[in-house]
């Protein structure tokens, strides 16, 4: 700080005290500053984000539902697959919801869409772990499969109700040309 002698006392002794408070409000503002509102993602990021996200969110079910199709499924198999249901669900959760919204007027309506989609992804998944879990006996795993193997149909036809209905939303079209353009959306259309 200053050692002015044209200032009083008093003014030097209030500078010396400000000075360390000014240090941390500037570095509390640029700091701020650094980890500030993100943009929003274009549009064909988002779509692209979407359709990868959902991408390894189907390799992962597909893993998970590996042991329950070679014959001699257990209750054991029935909740580790019922468990790596969850896992891939929630990161299918997350990898969304980091997306945000995308950079186009109907962005909210894009997201909220989402998050409905999450939302009933979640309820998808707890029916499965219900089943898997008061699976007893043969017959008892036996219907949980059943069970679960529907549900994950229904999860697909969801999500694939969810991405028709975005690349719709934007009268403009630019959603479903991001949809159209995605290299990962291309690999979604692909597997059906």
């Amino acid at each position: 700080m200053s050692n002015n002698p044209n200032l009083p006392h008093s003014s030097r002794a209030r500078m010396k005290r400000l000075g360390p408070l000014a240090l941390v409000l500037m570095i509390a503002a640029l700091a701020a500053g650094c980890g500030g509102s993100k943009k929003p993602p274009t549009t064909a990021e988002w779509a692209d984000g979407v359709c990868s996200a959902v991408n390894t969110w189907e390799d992962s079910l597909k893993s998970a539902a590996q042991p329950l199709t070679n014959g001699s499924v257990s209750k054991d198999s029935l909740q580790t697959a019922a468990d790596d249901a969850e896992s891939a669900t929630k990161a299918l959760k997350s990898d969304l919801k980091d997306l945000g919204k995308p950079d186009t007027q109907v962005g909210q309506q894009a997201q909220d869409q989402i998050d409905t989609l999450t939302t009933q992804l979640q309820t998808d998944v707890d029916t499965i772990k219900s089943a898997a879990e008061g699976a007893s006996g043969v017959g008892g795993v036996t219907a949980a499969v059943t069970t679960a193997t529907t549900t994950v149909s229904t999860m697909k036809t969801q999500v694939n109700a969810t991405i028709t209905s975005l690349k719709q939303l934007d009268a403009k079209g630019a959603l479903a040309t991001a949809f159209q353009q995605s290299s990962s959306c291309q690999k979604l259309k692909g597997s059906g």
